[in-house]
């Protein structure tokens, strides 16, 4: 298959439209829409596809959407974005801070979907294009297990070859983009575990049973038994987040609970881990009689960048210019695009969102914010692997 190569259109795009595609990106940032409410959202990004001669088709669920162009024959890939925000107050100080009180796009959820929309109508400008495209802006990423098994369960999926993704990286440097191939994000579960029993007197913990004791066993426990139950170059790391128990200090309370979230870098370690925090679970509270529920919520495998779509995407990036491509490693954090490559290869890429000076705000941190010279390089980087599968 052959056609002219994209990138002239693309620039030329740039040249004219960056402002707008920065412009898009606040527009976004002001109004931020929470996981499955992005009606606003999907509405904006389908009336700039449909103003531009393309079909955006709206998901079954109302929100996230759809768009295939480009030749109708022969493989078609597909590039995604999430749309969604968190549940967070802003503490940027940005002129275009959240107008949402208690909502906001502390991911860079706003910058992807602007990328991918750019990256659209870039393309659409091009004469032609060497294979068919299939632009999927899906809801929900933030939920577990996530909104990519709704778009999936929707048909997003059918008919495409390969799939790609961008995501920001505040820890790199803007004008930098990395990719590796094999598990870029980790598997992401939540557990959540609640204690009972008839309370007492802290004189007499031997008449009860003693909710407290047994959460600080579970807390210290727990980690440390899976420490041994798994093989530790599989990067498993329990962590807790909450727990609650009792409020006077001579009295073993009835009631308990703790909650965390329990990450491995290993699919294979993902698929068993359920079982191992259960039994475990139950042996490190049985010698203490104390009743347990425990509420194992599974949550994404890892990100596993398939090896042909990790070399794609490096000569995407490699294209934008020298220098641009560079190292990262596995994180522990997760990411729901890991459902679209239990099904089709793929890869996913991190977007340097860092300006080189000041502080590295973290994703979901409320001070979270990024240099918007990202977006182009990210329009560049997504528009650049349609020439990449075209030359397949």
């Amino acid at each position: 298959m052959s056609s002219a190569p994209t990138s002239p259109a693309v620039e030329a795009w740039l040249a004219a439209n960056t402002d707008e595609l920065v412009a898009w990106r606040r527009h976004l940032h002001r109004y931020p829409e929470l996981s499955r409410q992005e009606f606003a959202t999907t509405q904006f990004v389908g009336e700039r596809l449909a103003g531009a001669g393309l079909n955006p088709k709206v998901l079954p669920s109302g929100t996230g959407l759809t768009c295939d162009f480009g030749p109708e024959s022969g493989p078609r890939i597909a590039l995604r974005a999430d749309i969604d925000a968190l549940p967070m107050t802003e503490q940027t100080g940005a002129p275009y801070a959240s107008l949402v009180p208690g909502v906001t796009h502390a991911c860079g959820h706003d910058a992807h979907t602007a990328i991918l929309l750019g990256a659209a109508l870039a393309l659409a400008s091009a004469p032609e294009l060497p294979v068919g495209v299939r632009l999927v802006f899906q809801a929900a990423e933030e939920l577990m297990p996530g909104g990519a098994i709704d778009a999936i369960s929707a048909g997003v999926l059918s008919g495409v070859s390969r799939i790609f993704a961008l995501h920001c990286d505040p820890r790199l440097q803007v004008g930098r983009v990395a990719t590796i191939p094999g598990p870029i994000t980790s598997a992401a579960d939540t557990i959540e575990i609640t204690v009972s029993g008839p309370g007492g007197h802290t004189s007499r913990p031997h008449l009860t049973a003693d909710l407290v004791y047994g959460l600080g066993t579970l807390i210290t426990g727990l980690p440390a038994v899976l420490s041994r139950r798994i093989d530790p170059r599989n990067s498993t790391v329990l962590v807790w987040g909450a727990v609650n128990s009792g409020s006077a200090a001579n009295a073993i309370p009835q009631a308990g609970r703790l909650a965390g979230t329990v990450r491995t870098a290993s699919r294979d370690t993902w698929v068993v881990m359920q079982g191992i925090v259960e039994d475990a679970v139950a042996s490190l509270l049985e010698p203490l009689g104390i009743e347990h529920t425990l509420y194992y919520h599974r949550g994404v495998p890892p990100v596993v960048n398939e090896a042909v779509s990790t070399r794609m995407l490096t000569h995407a990036i490699e294209a934008v210019g020298p220098g641009v491509l560079a190292d990262t490693r596995q994180s522990g954090g997760g990411e729901d695009f890991s459902w679209y490559l239990e099904e089709v290869p793929g890869a996913m890429g991190r977007l340097g969102v860092w300006p080189g000076t000041g502080p590295q705000r973290d994703l979901h941190q409320p001070t979270f914010d990024l240099d918007e010279r990202a977006l182009a390089i990210g329009v560049r980087v997504m528009a650049g692997l349609v020439d990449q599968a075209g030359g397949l």
